[in-house]
């Protein structure tokens, strides 16, 4: 089965335009690395609840919106060897520099995924 990384990013709305700029190239240096799919999704249907949810996963503010992101790979272990070559792309530095972010990183949340079905 495959295995996805899932992550949950507050971008501040006036940013987003430029936010997208920056995840389009970075998905697609991404994808020489490895992954089978690069996917990112911006809040439409997404409501603050009252004990969890996504906002509140993030501590969203009120100038800005979730990004849901996922990246699917083989398994973990072409995740990880893909992972190891990401944070080496000297295309990518300036982009994961937490100075030049275009986004509060400290309150992205992430993690990786077995998947357990597929349909």
């Amino acid at each position: 089965m495959t295995y996805v990384d899932g992550i949950i990013i507050p971008v501040p709305k006036k940013k987003f335009a430029a936010y997208r700029a920056m995840s389009k190239t970075f998905g697609k240096v991404c994808r020489e690395h490895g992954p089978l799919e690069y996917r990112e999704s911006v809040a439409d249907d997404v409501k603050m609840g009252k004990r969890t949810s996504f906002p509140r996963s993030v501590k969203l503010k009120p100038d800005e919106t979730v990004v849901f992101a996922w990246v699917v790979y083989a398994s973990r272990v072409a995740r990880d060897r893909a992972t190891r070559k990401i944070i080496k792309d000297k295309r990518l530095a300036a982009m994961m520099n937490p100075k030049s972010m275009l986004f509060d990183g400290k309150r992205m949340i992430f993690g990786g995924f077995k998947t357990f079905i597929n349909l």
